[in-house]
This record gives C-alpha cells, sequence and structure tokens, in this order.
C-alpha cells in the first residue's frame, strides 16, 4: 500500500509528514519510519511526522519516529512543519486558514500551540520551561533541585552542564568554539550517560553577545543535525539561569537562526522560525 507524503524542513532539520487524520493510530511502524528516514535508500529525513486526530480540547494530534525508530516527545523544528503542512491540507480541502493562525497540537509532551505568521514564519508557544532533575529526568541532582552549572565527566573530561526539559530532556554545555567541539566523539557518549535514564539531547553553546548565542546539537535518537527547536529553546533558558544572556536571543544553528523569548511574563518560551516544503510524493507500494 502505498502512503502519500509531504517532506518539510525547519533550518534543515528534516522531515517526511504524513496525513493520519483518519485513525489514531501511526500508519507505519517505527522499523518502516527507519525505512523511509535512509538517505540512502529511502526518503530520507530526520523523522517521520504523522499528524493524528484531534484529542481533549486540541485541534489536532502529532506523533513522531527518530530516524533510529525511537519516539520522542515532541519536536521544535518538527511542529513548525507540522503548522505549515496542516495549513496545507486545510487550504486543499477548500479551508485555507487566515493568517495569523493558531493550532492547538496535542503530544505526548502536553498541548503545544504554532501560530502561522503572514510573512511565513511559524511562532511556537513552546510552554514552561521544567527545571526539576526529576523532570528531566537525571540522577544529577535531587529530584527536587535544579541542575545548573554542575560537573558532568563524559570522555574523561570534566563538563558544566545545565538541564532543562521543554517537554524533552536537554543538556547543554557552554564553550568557547562550537566549532572545536568533536560532537560525532562526545554526543553520543552524553546521549546514552548513565545519569540520563530516558537519554539525551545535548547542546553546546557559545555565547557571542547577551542576545546573540551559536549552537551545535547531537539529538537523541538522530545524531547531529542543522537545528533542533527544543534545543535552542532549552539553550537560552540555560544561558539565562547562568546569567550569560538576556531573556530574548537569538541562536544560530548550523541550518540558520531561530529567535526564542523565554517571557518574564508569563514563563513561557516562544520560538519563531521558518518552516519549507520540500517535495510532496507517495511510497511505493
Amino acid at each position: 500500500m502505498s502512503i502519500a507524503f509531504s517532506k518539510y524542513h525547519g533550518l534543515g532539520n528534516d522531515f517526511i509528514l504524513i496525513d493520519n487524520r483518519h485513525q489514531s493510530a501511526p500508519v507505519l511502524s517505527p522499523e518502516q519510519a527507519i525505512q523511509l528516514c535512509d538517505r540512502n535508500f529511502g526518503i530520507g529525513a530526520d523523522g517521520v511526522i504523522f499528524v493524528l486526530p484531534t484529542q481533549a480540547d486540541a485541534d489536532y494530534s502529532m506523533r513522531i519516529f527518530n530516524s533510529d525508530g525511537s519516539e520522542p516527545e515532541m519536536c521544535g523544528n518538527g511542529i513548525r512543519c507540522l503548522a505549515k503542512f496542516i495549513g496545507s491540507l486545510e487550504t486543499l480541502a477548500g479551508k485555507p486558514p487566515a493568517l495569523p493562525h493558531r493550532y492547538r497540537i496535542h503530544t505526548l509532551a502536553g498541548q503545544i500551540v504554532p501560530e502561522l505568521q503572514t510573512d511565513g514564519q511559524v511562532t511556537v508557544d513552546m510552554g514552561e520551561p521544567r527545571l526539576l532533575a526529576g523532570e528531566i529526568p537525571t540522577t544529577l541532582a535531587a529530584a527536587d533541585a535544579k541542575v545548573v552549572n554542575q560537573p558532568l565527566t563524559v570522555d574523561e573530561q570534566t563538563w558544566q552542564v545545565t538541564c532543562v526539559s521543554m517537554g524533552n530532556p536537554h543538556c547543554i554545555a557552554f564553550v568557547g568554539d562550537v566549532a572545536a567541539v568533536p560532537l560525532a566523539a562526545i554526543g553520543p557518549q552524553f546521549e546514552h550517560h548513565a545519569v540520563f535514564p530516558q537519554r539525551i539531547n545535548t547542546e553546546f553553546i557559545q555565547v557571542v553577545r547577551p542576545d546573540y548565542l551559536k549552537m551545535r546539537v547531537w539529538e537523541r535518537g538522530a545524531g547531529p543535525t542543522l537545528a533542533c527547536g527544543t534545543g535552542a529553546c532549552a539553550s537560552l533558558v540555560a544561558a539565562v539561569l547562568n546569567g550569560k544572556c538576556d531573556r530574548a536571543a537569538t541562536v544560530e544553528l548550523p541550518g540558520g537562526p531561530l529567535q526564542i523569548d523565554w517571557s518574564a511574563a508569563d514563563n513561557h518560551v516562544y520560538m519563531t522560525g521558518p518552516a519549507e516544503v520540500v517535495f510532496s510524493g507517495a511510497t511505493a507500494s
């Protein structure tokens, strides 16, 4: 059975989007997602995202399988792509959304609200960051304590790390030069470190100015990617907690910039960035 899809990317973090609104379970298995994400023998992507029927008071639901078949709670770049994809589906159905337009999306990290903007960008209300060790989760501190500037030994080197959950877990380390980080060597060691029982996304951050950060990321289940939206949000929060940057800043990723704002008014983190369609097609039957 062939399955229609569209491929999108958010700053080079790319996804296969599938209209799955006719049933509540994904039409593909994690093993099939792995095959589609293969860049030599499949479509090629960092993950497969399914648009599912509504749950609770949401407009739609989202599920995602990483390129290794694992299932993350949420994906920041992915949900921007999802919002654009939903807009295209509604347009094809003769009901184009009037911009700006917000969608309430049910995810495994709770309800997330992306908003399509008139300039083509997507702003996402990512909710409140979770800062307690038990919420990450990590054993670097007591469950009811924050993990801010704590030592962690990886590959016989001690790193000072800060941990933040944006519905999925992140470990942030500040470095003098992100280009010099041996990401392929140490990324897997962070991801699978014993202090992170559900594995971890790891961001290495260079503070250029209080309003400008550079970032490289090793994503749990996907490896090095060109961008990570939840990681950019977690990194700004970590930088603020360490007194290194403003509450609003540009986070420069290998694939391009995201605008991140940790609002003092409601404690929510807001992410603004692009999402672009690449092509559409159908899988082989």
